[in-house]
Order: structure tokens, then C-alpha cells, then sequence
């Protein structure tokens, strides 16, 4: 996408009783569609919504945001996906006064990881209402067997316990995880930033061939190679990782906490009634694993009505609607439904004290922060395929670092 000119005349130029959302086909969504009349009711508002597929709700802000339409209000999108491009092509508007003077809405309430993916320099440009974070789910039954009485804490302790129990159930692996090269970018992260790595440093150049970069992606791909499922395939995303954990051929599986219920489900997973989660093993570095928002609320920078446009915001990622969504099962931002009992009830106590861990810890990126996000996730992603494949993982770091320097530099122009 490239700027082109803007349309509207200002922020309420456009002003109507009318809020025109677009937002993505998710539960998140169904939840929100169905309390609407509640926020009719107490506005007197109406609200339109556009509900899309991610693939089509990314074709009509190309065509729409790039045309400088204002006829969305308010959009649903993808901090870490598209963020950096919509923020730096003024396509969002600043929120940062509204959410900061709107009473109890109280933005200090947000986390800080999933709120800084969403703000651009310095500025809050949307609001996070989905979250994520990296935990390992294991198989209880396996450790016992094996004669572990906890659940590994450290890196370590992971490769010495899926290597006892690869040795002591012949046909089960101890380790799985994501391969496909821009697929396991997400989850190699969290060992990236606990090995005390980033794609980035605090310059912005490429840091994927530091020292620390290296043993993630050598760490990571060994275990996948020693300890993965025999003829292991290298273009896995999470469902089939997690169809091979759920199927009883793994002992150790790092993913992100919002899939869990395929593997609690005994419709879905023949190990339900063994699956323990614990927080993301420490490195180096310590227990580093992502916390980011998968899912966030902006206004349109071209909307006339973005007045109106708050009001929705406010109300939908507000306290609560924030803790009606948690209890049904999508993960939020906001840190007093975390510590409110009823936001946890539903989640398995020792998943509720994973997740506590990693948003204390939590990296709020679980990629490189570019607005060419895909074509940077094939570059970085390129070593964690020939680690699992057993070529030089550091040689091909520093392969991937040239590519993705001149990626920065030429997206920097």
C-alpha cells in the first residue's frame, strides 16, 4: 500500500448516529455482534457492521484505507501484521487523549505488552482486545513414567526431559513445535527473546546473526531434529504440530495459549485428560516468551465520525465486555480481568498461572515490527528450516542477515 490523499474533513466533519464497523469473522466478533442492542440501548447509536474473512478484510482496507475512504468508522485489525504500515501511511488516528480522558475506560489498565504493540511512536493508535502468549503444553502421564516429578523450568531441563522420554516410549517424540519457515517464526520467537535475542537491535538493524540469535535457532532446530517426530515434515503450522501433541505422539509442545482447547477437548485429543501447561522454559535470558494482541480496535484516520467511533471502542473494549469475552473464552488485554476470579474460572488453573507468568514476562512482538511482515518472516524464518535440517544453523543466520539489513534498509527508503 502506498499514501495517497485522505478523504473527510475532520474527525466528526462526517458526524452521524451511525457507527460502520468492519470487523473479522471470530468469536470475539459473534460475542460482540450479539450485545450490541445493550450498547444501542445506553447510546442511542446504531451500529452497521461489515463482517469479513481475513483475506477479505485485508483486500478492502487495501482498497479502501489507500483511497482515503471514510466510510469505515471503526476497524478491526492485526497490530503485528499490519500495524507498522496502517500507523506510518496515517491510516489510524491518534486515540491517545480519548483513551487516556475517557473515565473508567483507564488505558493504565492494559497490559504493557499488547498496549505497546499497538502504539506507534508514542502515540496509542489502537486498543488490544485479543491476546496471546506462548506456554508449553505437556503430557503429565509422560513425565511421571519417566520419573520427573516437575515440569521442565529451564531450556535445559526441556532437551533432558524430552530426551528421557523419547528413549523410554519408542514411537513418541519428545519435542514438537512449528517448522514451516514462516509459520515457526511466531513460536521460535519466544526462545529468540529467552535466549536474550530480537530480529532488531536498539538501532534497528538486523540482530538475527548475534550470538543469541544463533543458539535459538540451533537450540531450536536441534530439538526438532533429535527429539521431533521421526521424518519430520518442514512445513508444519500449528495444526498439524498440534494434531501429532493431541494424538499422543509428543511429550512437549510450545504454542500459544488461545489453541488450548484442542487439546483439553476429549472430542478433539486422545491426551485431554493428561495435558499440563507450564509458562515458556528459561534460557539465557530467563523465561522470555511473546504477549501480544492478535487483535486490536482503531478508528478510521478519514472517519467523520470518530466521536461516535470512541464511544464504540470505549464500551466494546471496556471492563465489561473485556471479562464477558474472557469468560467465553477470548483472552483480553486488560490486567484487573486477569486478576478477577471470574476471568480466569473457565481456564485450567495451572494455564491461568502460565499466562500470569508470561504477561509479567511477555515480549509484546512475535515478529520482526516491519510493514512488509510475510516477505520478513520467509527471510528470518529461513534458519530455523536448516536447523531442523541439519545444515549450519549460524552459517545461515548470518545468510539471513544480509537479506533481511537490505530488507530493512530498502524499506527504510
Amino acid at each position: 500500500m502506498t499514501l495517497s490523499a485522505c478523504g473527510g474533513g475532520g474527525e466528526d466533519s462526517g458526524a452521524s448516529d451511525t457507527v460502520r464497523v468492519t470487523l473479522v469473522n471470530h468469536v470475539w466478533t459473534e460475542n460482540i455482534r450479539a450485545a450490541l442492542p445493550e450498547f444501542e440501548q445506553q447510546t442511542g447509536l446504531k451500529v452497521e457492521v461489515t463482517q469479513l474473512g481475513e483475506d477479505q478484510l485485508s483486500d478492502q482496507y487495501n482498497v479502501k484505507l489507500n483511497a482515503g475512504s471514510s466510510d469505515i468508522d471503526v476497524m478491526m485489525y492485526r497490530p503485528l501484521q499490519e500495524g507498522r504500515l496502517f500507523a506510518r501511511n496515517n491510516y489510524l488516528a491518534d486515540l491517545t487523549e480519548k483513551a487516556r480522558g475517557a473515565g473508567d475506560f483507564e488505558l493504565a489498565d492494559f497490559q504493557e505488552a499488547p498496549l505497546s504493540a499497538t502504539t506507534y511512536e508514542e502515540k496509542v493508535v489502537g486498543i488490544p482486545i485479543i491476546t496471546e502468549q506462548q506456554v508449553l503444553y505437556y503430557r503429565k502421564d509422560l513425565l511421571e513414567k519417566s520419573g520427573f516429578d516437575a515440569p521442565p523450568a529451564t531450556l535445559d531441563e526441556l532437551r533432558t526431559q524430552a530426551a528421557k522420554i523419547q528413549a523410554d516410549n519408542p514411537g513418541v517424540a519428545g519435542f514438537v513445535a512449528r517448522t514451516g519457515k514462516a509459520a515457526a517464526v511466531t513460536q521460535f520467537s519466544s526462545f529468540l527473546y529467552s535466549f536474550g535475542g530480537d530480529f532488531v537491535d536498539a538501532s534497528g538493524n538486523s540482530a538475527v546473526n548475534s550470538d543469541a540469535a544463533k543458539q535459538a535457532y540451533a537450540y531450536y532446530g536441534t530439538m526438532l531434529r533429535e527429539h521431533g517426530p521421526a521424518n519430520i515434515s518442514t512445513d508444519m503450522s500449528w495444526s498439524e504440530a498440534m494434531a501429532i501433541f493431541t494424538q499422543g505422539q509428543a511429550a512437549f509442545y510450545p504454542e500459544a495459549n488461545s489453541l488450548y482447547k484442542n487439546a483439553t477437548d476429549p472430542a478433539k485429543s486422545r491426551v485431554s485428560d493428561t495435558v499440563g501447561f507450564v509458562p515458556m522454559p528459561a534460557g539465557p535470558a530467563g523465561s522470555k516468551p511473546y504477549s501480544i494482541p492478535s487483535w486490536g480496535l482503531a478508528i478510521n484516520e478519514s472517519s467523520g465520525n470518530q466521536t461516535n467511533a470512541w464511544k464504540f471502542i470505549e464500551w466494546a473494549a471496556g471492563k465489561a465486555q473485556t471479562l464477558e469475552q474472557q469468560k467465553a473464552g477470548v483472552p483480553g488485554a486488560r490486567t484487573s480481568v486477569w486478576e478477577n476470579p471470574e476471568g480466569i474460572a473457565d481456564y485450567p488453573k495451572d494455564m491461568a498461572d502460565a499466562i500470569a507468568v508470561s504477561q509479567a514476562n511477555g515480549v509484546g512482538h512475535d515478529r520482526p515490527l516491519v510493514e512488509r511482515v510475510s516477505q520478513a518472516r520467509e527471510i528470518v524464518g529461513q534458519p530455523i528450516v536448516d536447523a531442523i535440517t541439519g545444515q549450519d544453523a549460524a552459517a545461515s543466520a548470518d545468510k539471513a542477515h544480509e537479506a533481511f539489513q537490505k530488507f530493512l534498509d530498502d524499506e527504510a527508503r
